[in-house]
């Protein structure tokens, strides 16, 4: 009878059995759960750990897997991996009312040249069980790390201390914070002063003042922390002392036509000499 059938047309085949013709031509897609877990560990390794399970889908879809995102996700959390991203952020600036806040500066200002602004901000990081604090100083002409400290604490003495360190380098003409306690202490803003060193303070509702510092933040974690995944103090040591050479000497800016900030803020000090 099959053999009979083989010499029948498909358009007859579906006119007996009552079905579409594209029913026959249909091959249901079986995969192996092995296959597709290997599949989705490539497209991961491949995407250095930064895809999460939407992106891996569509990954695996253009390579004609029929699967959907749903499933990606229970063999992802089923072999413990997940795509890097920035998780939910912790609040480090804490306002006191006792501190004296000084007026913004940058508002109509055309950052032109090196040590014409610094900036400085804190972020979090976490580690198993615990968070840990960095802080850090940049020149906002050309992007570049003028001096940094990681903590365990949001106690001022490790913005007074990296502040210290900036200076033997050099100084700029302004220097702006947000109004967290650390930076508003007259410990801090002392320092400023006896350098003659204009202050400038974010005020509530500028969310874009320190957008270059959130961006370090970002490639922060993004290129480094979500990446190497320090399990404990040493090891985050580690992974900022290599970040920052790395930030500073070698990695390209769009913003900065693709050159590097220390190549930026050398050639600009270059230019005012």
């Amino acid at each position: 009878m099959l053999d009979k059938l083989d010499n029948i047309s498909i358009r007859k085949q579906s006119d007996l059995l009552d079905v579409g013709r594209s029913y026959l031509y249909y091959k249901p897609v079986i995969y192996d759960d092995s296959e597709i877990v290997n599949k989705i560990k490539e497209v991961y390794l491949e995407s250095d750990c930064r895809y999460g399970y939407r992106k891996i889908t569509e990954e695996l879809n253009n390579l004609d897997y029929q699967i959907n995102h749903k499933k990606v996700l229970k063999i992802m959390n089923s072999i413990g991996i997940e795509g890097v991203y920035p998780k939910k952020k912790t609040n480090t600036t804490i306002a006191n009312p006792l501190h004296k806040v000084y007026p913004y500066l940058l508002g109509n200002l055309t950052i032109s040249y090196p040590n014409q602004v610094w900036a400085t901000d804190i972020t979090y990081i976490k580690i198993p069980d615990k968070f840990m604090y960095f802080v850090a100083i940049i020149d906002l002409y050309s992007r570049y790390i003028i001096a940094y400290d990681l903590s365990a604490s949001l106690e001022a003495i490790s913005c007074i201390s990296t502040l210290k360190e900036s200076l033997k380098k050099n100084k700029p003409e302004i220097f702006n914070t947000d109004q967290g306690s650390q930076f508003t202490s007259k410990d801090f803003t002392s320092i400023l002063l006896e350098n003659d060193i204009k202050i400038s303070m974010d005020h509530k509702g500028r969310c874009f003042d320190n957008i270059f510092v959130e961006r370090l933040w970002r490639t922060l974690k993004q290129e480094s922390i979500y990446y190497y995944r320090p399990g404990n103090i040493r090891e985050l040591e580690k992974c900022i002392n290599d970040f920052v050479p790395w930030y500073n000497n070698d990695r390209i800016h769009q913003s900065l036509n693709y050159k590097t900030p220390k190549y930026i803020y050398n050639a600009g000090r270059i230019l005012l000499n």
